[in-house]
């Protein structure tokens, strides 16, 4: 059997110190009064008064060391507890103590200041999440729903009280807490399809993994997304359509007038032959509109392959003869892209550059670099600039007379395609614009 030791709290070895520092003097002292030559009533008074002042001051000093740490002990539990208002009071800076009950006072308060700010980041978030019009929802590791707001509650046409701790698959979100973390679903949630942008994320919460999931409803924002498409492509065509029919009713008019003159003029038929050459130009013109706007809706999913930067962008800038673009070499970089359409791509951004560099005589510039996990090519003219760069990448719009409007639309949907970004913008340092082509390299 293992006999434990008696143990002595902190107080107790306090006392039994004390008493073991003052005993070789209070020995000392009762052998002397005790052995000398001193009347019992001395003896006895002594002895009393002694021992009376020993262990008075024993457990004094017991005491004073115990009470401020009972009082440390009762601040950091309040602390412990979530009370910050509980203060040290009588605290004094010339001593070790004080300095301790200084610290933890401005301890209390700074924890105190954080508590208070955390509290109203709360408040500020479940309002938030009260008054957005996205459904959030947070699923523990077991699936079960631990946090919905408002509109959670109106997608799923239940309060909070009976959707909280139910499991997602009973909620119909169990698919979504895996696969893809971004992803757009035709769903049923409140009695009628509809399409739902799905995002999910994770978050730890004591501990604890978290899934978040965040539903958008997509149809409304996509049906006024495609109203305005079919605005601007009414617009658009209207407007091309009026330039070729405006003229070509009149023409039609005058031949009309032509014919049913009497007597004719000597040269009508020479007026009716330029007539007809003017209505087959304009209908010339609009076949190639329509067949422009065919292509660019037709624009087909990239094939991916390595691709050569260098062996790219050397053939497609020999293809400009008008002008000798300036190429300026680049590391050897190697990417998945479809060459076909790439090089359609820059085709079409070193021949807008070639075209306004030759309005001022200036040059062309092609380069191109690597930025991190993405590559970078540039081509730089020396043209008169772009007064509004707004308009650029709308279908059909064109600042030239012979122009289709439909080149850096094309070739931004490349861009795009392969991940990319396509951007035009005026140089800030000198003359002329600069075509930026940044894709991903994988």
């Amino acid at each position: 059997m293992k006999l434990h030791k008696p143990h002595l709290v902190h107080e107790q070895r306090i006392l039994v110190l004390a008493l073991v520092a003052g005993s070789p003097a209070v020995l000392t002292s009762m052998l002397m009064l005790w052995l000398g030559d001193h009347t019992p009533k001395v003896q006895w008074t002594l002895t009393v008064l002694i021992l009376a002042f020993w262990f008075g001051f024993c457990f004094g000093l017991r005491e004073r060391v115990a009470s401020p740490l009972r009082t440390l002990a009762n601040l950091l539990e309040a602390m412990r507890e979530g009370d910050y208002s509980i203060r040290a009071r009588g605290v004094k800076s010339d001593d070790a103590m004080g300095e301790v009950m200084q610290q933890v006072n401005a301890m209390s308060a700074t924890l105190r200041a954080q508590r208070l700010g955390a509290l109203e980041a709360t408040t500020l978030l479940r309002k938030v999440m009260e008054e957005i019009n996205v459904a959030v929802f947070a699923f523990d590791g077991d699936h079960r729903l631990r946090l919905v707001n408002r509109a959670g509650e109106r997608l799923l046409s239940e309060p909070a009280e009976r959707l909280l701790a139910a499991p997602a698959e009973s909620l119909g979100l169990e698919e979504y807490l895996a696969g893809e973390a971004q992803h757009t679903v035709q769903h049923n949630f409140s009695g009628g399809t509809a399409r739902w942008g799905i995002s999910r994320s994770t978050f730890r919460e004591g501990g604890l993994p978290h899934q978040l999931l965040v539903v958008t409803d997509l149809t409304r924002p996509l049906r006024e997304e495609e109203l305005k498409a079919w605005q601007r492509l009414v617009r658009v065509l209207g407007h091309e359509l009026n330039n070729s029919l405006a003229p070509i009713k009149s023409i039609a008019g005058s031949l009309e007038s032509i014919l049913t003159r009497q007597p004719r003029a000597e040269d009508w038929e020479d007026d009716m032959k330029r007539g007809l050459a003017v209505i087959a130009s304009r209908c010339e013109s609009l076949n190639r509109f329509m067949g422009a706007y065919a292509h660019l809706a037709r624009l087909p999913q990239p094939t991916l392959a390595p691709v050569g930067v260098s062996d790219l962008v050397r053939r497609v800038v020999g293809l400009e003869t008008r002008i000798a673009p300036k190429l300026l070499p680049g590391p050897e970089v190697t990417i998945q892209a479809d060459a076909d359409q790439l090089e359609q791509l820059l085709i079409n951004v070193i021949r807008n550059a070639a075209d306004a560099s030759l309005e001022t005589g200036g040059g062309v510039r092609v380069g191109w670099g690597r930025e991190n996990s993405h590559l970078i090519v540039w081509v730089r003219d020396e043209g008169p600039g772009l007064p509004n760069t707004s308009n650029l990448f709308v279908p059909f719009f064109t600042t030239k007379p012979t122009g289709s409007g439909i080149g850096l639309v094309l070739s931004r949907q490349i861009a795009e395609a392969h991940g990319g970004t396509l951007t035009l913008q005026n140089a800030t340092d000198g003359p002329g614009c600069e075509a930026r082509l940044m894709l991903p390299v994988r």
